[in-house]
């Protein structure tokens, strides 16, 4: 947990809303100067703390409708900072709660140093990691049609369908398989959303690669010299960092891809671990992809977690590999040199 701990004249504080904001500012010595609700929107904003505009800084909680605030910070050349969301529980304690206690709370957590900080992803390649979130939960649907296409098949008792539907000859197969004609339109439905996807999330795909090879070009080559990492999991993992420079060591990192749990403990008594679900779950999902892939047609990683196996179950031994795979990409990116996988299996 990293706190802002910058001093400043004003701080502002705003509790955000997708169509309102609660603007709080106070001074240094901690008087309310401002306190006011308006609309969310960016002109009304910049009318209302104008007059503070003299080494103000500007923080609001993370929540969906950020962005904006952000931007409009980076255009008035405003210091802006973005809480955690899931760290920041001081302003929901207390006896009372709304938008005008929050907003004060907000303010008062900059001022006493306690603001607990979220990143503030990059302006020029956010609307890329949204577009690439957007397509993993297209294709998480994809999979689900799939599924239900099997289920369907063994509820009537009928053979397997042992075939590859990302293959349009495969969907059309499809076409005749069930003798009811609204089981069969049931499947119908199913392959014509497949075939939707199929055709536009190939035209994504190829966009994405084309932004990354912009974006963060030497990122995007050095995450592919990896085996069983290919263009989605490097996408994922490329976007979902940002920048590497952003972590200053390698256990910042994995703690932040859940590559690690945390131990809670208390008076030398350990009570297991928390803080699990804290991190990018997007970048724990793609390590622990690319430690499956790794394993295939590798006899040198299947040896690799064989000797974690004598240590640990072999689930604990596929994490302990996504952890090393994980710190590896660090180090790469960090220093900017290709995968060394004789250095990778024997460290």
């Amino acid at each position: 947990m990293n706190f802002y701990n910058s001093t400043h004249q004003h701080y502002c504080g705003i509790d955000l809303h997708a169509r309102s904001l609660y603007v709080c500012i106070i001074n240094q010595q901690g008087e309310t100067l401002l306190h006011k609700e308006i609309s969310a929107n960016p002109d009304a904003l910049i009318e209302l703390i104008s007059p503070y505009l003299d080494d103000l800084v500007l923080g609001v909680e993370c929540m969906h409708c950020w962005y904006w605030v952000a931007d409009f910070c980076d255009d008035h050349d405003i210091e802006f900072i973005l809480g955690h969301a899931l760290y920041m529980k001081a302003i929901h304690g207390g006896k009372t709660k709304n938008d005008r206690v929050d907003s004060f709370k907000i303010a008062a957590l900059m001022r006493g140093g306690n603001f607990p900080l979220a990143y503030v992803y990059p302006r020029n390649m956010r609307a890329t990691r949204d577009l690439l979130r957007r397509r993993t939960n297209l294709v998480r649907h994809g999979a689900d049609l799939k599924a239900h296409v099997a289920n369907t098949t063994s509820q009537y008792n009928l053979p397997p369908n042992k075939v590859n539907l990302k293959n349009v000859g495969a969907r059309e197969q499809l076409n005749t398989t069930f003798h009811d004609p609204v089981v069969q339109r049931n499947i119908n439905l199913d392959m014509a959303v497949l075939e939707c996807y199929h055709r536009e999330l190939s035209q994504v795909e190829w966009f994405l690669e084309k932004q990354a090879k912009k974006h963060q070009p030497a990122y995007f080559y050095l995450l592919k010299t990896i085996p069983g990492i290919g263009r989605i999991l490097a996408l994922t993992i490329l976007y979902e960092i940002g920048d590497i420079q952003r972590f200053e060591s390698v256990q910042k990192f994995a703690s932040y891809a859940r590559l690690i749990k945390c131990k809670a403990e208390s008076a030398g008594k350990t009570y297991g671990t928390q803080g699990n679900k804290i991190g990018n779950a997007h970048l724990k999902w793609a390590f622990s992809e690319a430690a499956v892939l790794y394993l295939r047609g590798n006899s040198g990683a299947q040896q690799l977690l064989q000797r974690f196996q004598k240590r640990m179950s072999k689930a604990k031994a596929l994490s302990a590999l996504a952890h090393k795979l994980g710190r590896a990409v660090y180090f790469m990116l960090k220093n900017e040199k290709i995968f060394d996988e004789k250095r990778f299996l024997t460290s």
